[in-house]
């Protein structure tokens, strides 16, 4: 169980790892044509899907370091 644990947690740290890289951050095409790169818009689409299963991954990355943590 332990090692179990220990891939899984692994396997946890590299996706969110990952999705953490793929969003893009005050980047996107207002900057791009010099208009105002400040002002805040919500999430749409695959930038919202990469959003949530960051912090789905972060979550799990938690509780199993919890768990690892009990066992």
């Amino acid at each position: 169980m332990h090692t179990l644990l220990k891939y899984f947690q692994l396997i946890t740290a590299l996706v969110m790892m990952l999705l953490i890289l793929a969003q893009e951050r005050g980047t996107g095409l207002s900057l791009t044509l010099g208009g105002m790169g400040h002002v805040y818009h919500s999430k749409r689409g695959a930038e919202k899907v990469i959003a949530i299963a960051t912090v789905v991954a972060a979550v799990f990355f938690v509780v199993s370091s919890v768990a690892l943590h009990f066992v």
